[in-house]
């Protein structure tokens, strides 16, 4: 139920007397006799959830699953069966208007994987410590028989597990052996080398996150990686638009400031030839709001040539005061950041800038005013 809570149907539901129940405590109730596995974090989710369900696709392995992206080989985002196992994908959001705890609650995991900590969702989360809360009550809730899967390298989440001093098993990951070279990434695990068609290095950190969930899943680490040599990530995450000798164009989901970061970062590493324009899109409260706005300082230096767009008109529904080019440049600590907030200036400068031997990166979770892709080629 992702109503609002003065939504007519959701009035007259309590007027009647009917059971309400939010998405989540929904997914609970029709997988509570099956082995939760359940993705947490502030970034990655998305991307491990589908590692996890491409390498059990691949083994033939009977499994529900709830992911927040379109994967190629599955046709629909959620499915509820017979199957033993629920690969789900929960977020530390509100599970509805009417119960603010967060979703990742409701699922009550017997496996979590938590892939990172970095403040999100300023609008419900206004404070660092409100927001770092519901990954405290995530792991207090979780009991001795409850398995944590944990990024190893967020000092975040070290620091919670050390004041949680939990009594259930804990297995850290982090980022495996990889080598970036002519274009391609490949992987070495247990003295073997396997292609990939991922990259970056937050990628690489994410299946490792995947693999030790398999591996509780009697998949072995072998087989991971061999399963892994055919994933194709989720959509709209480093999805190639067009792609020639010279020329590639990506767009990414990344909004967040350690999302824009580690993708950026992805992409010079993987093409660091190539002259790299980044053009990010803001247009979440939290990406729009001046208290948030200093945690973009440095995320988008990597990049050869760096894009902000915005719509105004965005502020003005979100009664957000304007914004302008020097505060944007501030906020961003980069007094050469292209500051845009016009969609048609926006694909005249991005036509112009894909020139030979040029990388763009699109990031956004929402559709640049509907920018027509097609037309940038």
């Amino acid at each position: 139920m992702h109503a609002r809570a003065d939504n007519p149907e959701l009035l007259k539901s309590k007027e009647l007397g009917l059971h309400v129940y939010s998405f989540p405590e929904y997914i609970f109730n029709q997988s509570e006799t099956k082995k939760r596995v359940v993705v947490c974090g502030s970034h990655g989710k998305t991307s491990i959830t589908s590692m996890i369900m491409h390498c059990l696709k691949q083994s033939s392995f009977d499994f529900d699953y709830l992911v927040g992206a379109q994967l190629k080989g599955f046709e629909t985002m959620v499915q509820l069966s017979d199957a033993p196992v629920i690969i789900i994908e929960g977020d530390e959001y509100f599970a509805s208007p009417l119960d603010q705890r967060p979703k990742f609650l409701h699922y009550k995991p017997h496996i979590t994987v938590l892939s990172g900590i970095a403040w999100d969702h300023f609008n419900v989360f206004p404070t660092w410590e409100s927001y770092l809360d519901q990954f405290r009550q995530l792991l207090l809730s979780m009991n001795k028989e409850s398995v944590l899967i944990y990024n190893a390298d967020d000092k975040n989440i070290l620091q919670l597990i050390e004041e949680v001093n939990p009594n259930f098993k804990t297995i850290p990951y982090s980022v495996p052996q990889y080598h970036v070279s002519g274009n391609h990434t490949t992987i070495e695990v247990d003295n073997n080398t396997f292609n990939l068609n991922v990259f970056g290095k937050h990628n690489m950190e994410n299946m490792a996150g995947a693999a030790q969930v398999c591996e509780l899943l009697n998949i072995g680490k072998t087989t991971f990686y061999k399963n892994m040599q055919n994933f194709e990530g989720a959509a709209r995450r480093l999805e190639v638009l067009y792609q020639t000798d010279s020329k590639i164009v990506f767009r990414d989901f990344a909004h967040s400031p350690s999302k824009v970061k580690a993708t950026i970062d992805a992409v010079k590493e993987q093409y660091p030839e190539k002259k790299l324009i980044a053009c990010l899109e803001l247009h979440t409260y939290s990406s729009l709001n001046k208290n948030f706005l200093p945690n973009y300082a440095n995320t988008m230096l990597a990049a050869n040539e760096r894009i902000v767009y915005f719509n105004p008109h965005t502020l003005d529904i979100k009664k957000l005061p304007s914004l302008s080019k020097s505060d944007m440049q501030g906020f961003f600590n980069d007094t050469d950041l292209m500051v845009i907030n016009n969609s048609e200036s926006l694909l005249q400068s991005l036509k112009n800038a894909i020139t030979d031997n040029t990388c763009l990166l699109l990031m956004s979770s929402g559709n640049f005013n509907n920018l027509n892709f097609e037309q940038l080629i």
